[in-house]
């Protein structure tokens, strides 16, 4: 089964448990005058014609549907009650702001009036967000997935009035929907009672799945990094790297690459760094890449990264600058660099809110067509730089009167359009005019400039600008590290802008909430808010030495293991217990475009036990890696998150100290050397004062009777809390870290 966007899916494998009625039933399906309730008409010139309940909701994406002729509710008691009491069938769509599929969708079949009338008449229209109700999704996807064998957005399912699944979909054309609807009423309507039976059999489906350990009495032993690495590798594309999804879709593989660098680190492999340097060298060059703008999109729809899909995601671009900082302190390659810092320099510029916040999405759609905001005609680009400046531009990066790429979606005949891409050396380029490299660079960097401000008045793509907990502390966290791995103090006071924000502004009564806009918070927090939450703060302490961000790290901790913990079973649901209980309790066991948070969970466990030196964490720790640990142990590639956990359980981590003025040069050598090296296994603690208070001590041990020794910059390596000798040049912190650079780094 394979999950994409919604255009890839077919009619044809659209109904496994429906049974149509009769011809005379649909014909009567179609007939039916609206009632009060559906959509009002809004008077006056120049308003839309109809406004439906979505009109009230905060969501950018709902928002975009509240004036479909479709009488749309959110999700809530309000439909739920009606579905029941009527004992009407609902309609569930979900989808998001920056789904291409979405809106041609909404366009051509909701937005259409007879649709409309029949999905008025006959069902409960619920329209949801997938980003703001990820436990929806996650329960009506695989319900998708098993009955047609393929899911993606726009989702489109069926459900009885209990809630439960009876016929799924994705995208469909207008007829074809129209068709399937019918067949829909019919199958209500003429046989209820067996649709009712046959929903048991997706019900027990989701149950098990969705539910599943793989409990085993031992912990995934430490040979798993290696081992699954190895089986990881062999998926690689050898040509262009990366990893196919179907049969031509590639998604930037952040987990997989953490995998290969963490084995790469033991072993020393070539076969490992060579999949990793083919994949990041293709990624920053192709398509999928801004050329002009920096950030990275959603995926590739070829093997080649060139032609992708345009949304721009933040967790994307948090997920993607991570794996570039990794492999950047492996192999020191400056293309990494380069990479980590054009995506933070995008999110910076487009993506943070005046108040600190991330906000969620760029569309993919800008001027009626999918990515018209990001490709050119060769006439285009003339236009912008002239004959000379666009021969050397379009030889760099990729643009011909002939083009590459085709929007066959686009009304009226081809039109010839390029995706900025490299496909050779800025060397080989530059000599074939003739120009020294670094010349030519700068006059190409020149150009792009004038191309960046051509692009600025095109129509822009939309802005979905809720903020999403989960999604920042991804932010928080890649920005955090992005500040001790490339000296860029500005990293860190932006991750710090961002944590308060969401400190300040999406916590009510002790809980954190999933979702903030426009001055109000939706949703009670899922388990990957809380986990990716605390990992940014506890990177945001590394970075900061701010004790107070350690604090709140351990706040959001007890609340995650007091409301969603399994104690059944040793891991986490991935709802609170105190959330709304949906038709199946979802444990988010494996890794989607976004990480496990059940399997992430134990890695932010481990580091909270090394950093407060509470054995409470490494207790919950262990019993989430042994709730996977029969089937991570025989299948460790399938469990590339985790095995984060179990290579920090196992690799007896690092511990550093640094006492030290911030502003002394001896301090910053100091914290350079330690992030110059890939230390994937270690925790940095530190204190920027003569001598560690108690307080803090006790809130962090390891700086516990800690201090500058004769008043200098003083650092300690230690391992399970026991220390060498202080040190206090650069030079015999690099001698100690050397030495521990063998197994388990």
């Amino acid at each position: 089964m394979s999950k994409n966007d919604g255009a890839t899916n077919s009619a044809g494998r659209w109904l496994v448990l429906i049974l149509v009625g009769g011809a005379n039933l649909v014909a009567m399906a179609g007939d039916g005058a609206k009632s009060e309730e559906e959509n009002a008409e809004v008077a006056g010139v120049g308003k839309p014609k109809y406004a439906n309940r979505l009109i009230a909701a905060t969501s950018p994406y709902l928002l975009q549907h509240a004036h479909n002729p479709v009488s749309w509710y959110e999700w809530g008691n309000e439909a739920l009650i009606k579905a029941q009491t009527q004992q009407k069938p609902i309609f569930l769509s979900i989808g998001y702001a920056a789904c291409h599929w979405c809106h041609v969708m909404e366009h051509d079949v909701f937005e259409d009036q007879e649709i409309a009338q029949l999905l008025n008449k006959f069902f409960v229209c619920i329209k949801v967000d997938r980003e703001e109700r990820p436990d929806l999704d996650s329960v009506y996807m695989q319900a998708t997935m098993v009955m047609t064998g393929n899911g993606g957005w726009p989702m489109s399912v069926f459900l009885t009035p209990d809630q439960e699944p009876f016929a799924a979909g994705t995208f469909f054309p207008r007829d074809v929907f129209e068709d399937i609807v019918r067949g829909v009423i019919g199958s209500w309507q003429l046989k209820t009672e067996e649709v009712r039976n046959r929903v048991g059999v997706v019900r027990e489906y989701l149950d098990q799945a969705m539910n599943r350990t793989t409990a085993g009495e031992e912990l995934v032993p430490a040979d798993a990094i290696e081992s699954g690495a190895n089986q990881m590798v062999g998926y690689f594309d050898g040509e262009h790297g990366g990893v196919l999804s179907g049969k031509t879709n590639k998604f930037p593989p952040h987990a997989q690459i953490d995998l290969l660098l963490r084995a790469y680190a033991r072993n020393g492999s070539d076969e490992l760094i060579d999949a990793v340097n083919t994949t990041l060298t293709h990624i920053f060059r192709g398509g999928i890449y801004d050329q002009l703008g920096g950030g990275i999109y959603r995926y590739s729809a070829d093997p080649e990264w060139l032609v992708p899909h345009f949304e721009k995601m933040l967790y994307d671009q948090a997920l993607v600058s991570n794996m570039y900082l990794d492999a950047f302190q492996v192999t020191r390659n400056p293309l990494y660099a380069d990479a980590a810092r054009s995506i933070f320099a995008y999110v910076l510029d487009d993506l943070q809110s005046p108040e600190g916040g991330f906000y969620s999405t760029r569309d993919s759609d800008s001027g009626g067509m999918e990515g018209g905001y990001y490709i050119w005609t060769y006439g285009e680009v003339r236009d912008v730089l002239g004959d000379d400046d666009t021969k050397l531009f379009a030889a760099y990066h990729d643009v011909t009167e002939d083009g590459n790429y085709y929007d066959y979606r686009h009304p009226g005949p081809p039109v010839p359009y390029n995706i900025l891409n490299i496909r050779q050396s800025a060397a080989d380029v530059a000599k074939t005019f003739g120009l020294d490299e670094s010349v030519f660079l700068r006059r190409i960097e020149i150009l792009k400039q004038k191309m960046v401000a051509a692009r600025a008045k095109r129509v822009p793509p939309r802005l979905d600008d809720k903020v999403l907990a989960e999604w920042n502390g991804m932010m928080i966290g890649s920005l955090a590290r992005g500040a001790r791995i490339l000296n860029e103090p500005g990293y860190a006071v932006a991750a710090k802008k961002a944590a308060n924000f969401v400190l300040d502004n999406m916590i009510e009564d002790g809980k954190l909430k999933r979702s903030y806009r426009v001055g109000k918070t939706r949703h009670t927090a899922f388990l990957s808010d809380h986990v990716f939450m605390i990992e940014g703060l506890l990177n945001l302490y590394e970075a900061t030495f701010d004790p107070r961000w350690m604090e709140h790290a351990e706040k959001l901790a007890a609340s995650m293991i007091d409301r969603y913990g399994d104690p059944e079973n040793g891991g986490f649901f991935y709802t609170a217990d105190d959330g709304e209980r949906l038709i199946v309790r979802v444990r988010d066991a494996y890794d989607g475009a976004i990480p496990s948070a059940s399997q992430l969970s134990a890695h932010v466990l481990v580091r909270l036990a090394a950093l407060s030196g509470d054995s409470t964490y490494l207790e919950r720790a262990e019993r989430v890696i042994k709730s996977y640990s029969g089937a991570a142990t025989e299948s460790p590639a399938a469990f590339v998150v985790l095995m984060r956990a179990v290579d920090f359980y196992h690799g007896n981590p690092r511990e550093i100290v640094i006492v030290g003025d911030p502003g002394d040069p001896t301090t910053k050598q100091m914290l350079n050397a330690v992030y110059a090296s890939y230390l994937p296994n270690r925790i940095v603690v530190g204190y920027h004062g003569s001598e560690v208070p108690d307080n803090v001590g006790q809130q962090i041990p390891l700086l516990r009777d800690r201090k500058r020794v004769g008043g200098k910059t003083t650092a300690y390596v230690c391992r399970n809390s026991h220390c060498g000798n202080p040190v206090q040049t650069v030079e015999e912190l690099k001698a100690m870290l050397a030495d521990n650079t063998a197994q388990g780094q």
